[in-house]
């Protein structure tokens, strides 16, 4: 199975994107250590392209869209890659609109389990496509920024760029 990957230069760092040709399936952030481990799981004997191709240009628009603040919704075809669970969490951030806030208990409530948040926090740490699957948009109970896979500050960043802070 092929993977294609290439570089997106963005406010928050060098994003790589990768992609199954057909469906974005992951976005690491700049520093983050390339997991073959996680596409071997999912994908046969993976082979890594260096390739620009027609759905990572696409995430690449969409992306400069967003960091511009001209795009509130992304609108990219998506292979989410994890647990059932997973999944369930990662559909419900969807859900969340742009520069909206939710507390880990909201989605645990919001998907039927509603002594679930910290199951959602660790379904949200392994969120593959972080920006696109907005896993920044959710805090702790108190409003307090807890955990996010590309840093702290880079969540605080996203959120205040959704507000128009920037």
């Amino acid at each position: 199975m092929k993977i294609y990957y290439d570089y997106f230069d963005s406010p928050v760092g060098q994003l790589t994107i990768f992609s199954s040709g057909e469906y974005i399936v992951k976005i690491s952030f700049e520093g983050e250590n390339f997991d073959e481990g996680f596409f071997c799981k999912y994908f046969r004997s993976p082979s890594f392209i260096n390739k620009d191709e027609s759905v990572i240009k696409r995430a690449k628009e969409e992306l400069c869209l967003y960091f511009k603040k001209s795009l509130k919704k992304f609108d990219l075809p998506l292979l989410l890659l994890g647990t059932e669970f997973q999944k369930r969490v990662w559909e419900e951030l969807l859900k969340i609109p742009y520069g909206g806030l939710r507390s880990y208990k909201d989605i645990a409530e919001n998907i039927g389990i509603p002594e679930g948040a910290r199951a959602v926090g660790q379904a949200n740490n392994k969120n593959p496509i972080p920006i696109v699957v907005p896993c920044h948009r959710v805090i702790g109970k108190r409003g307090e920024l807890v955990g996010y896979g590309g840093g702290l500050n880079i969540k605080k960043y996203l959120i205040e760029l959704e507000k128009g802070n920037f």
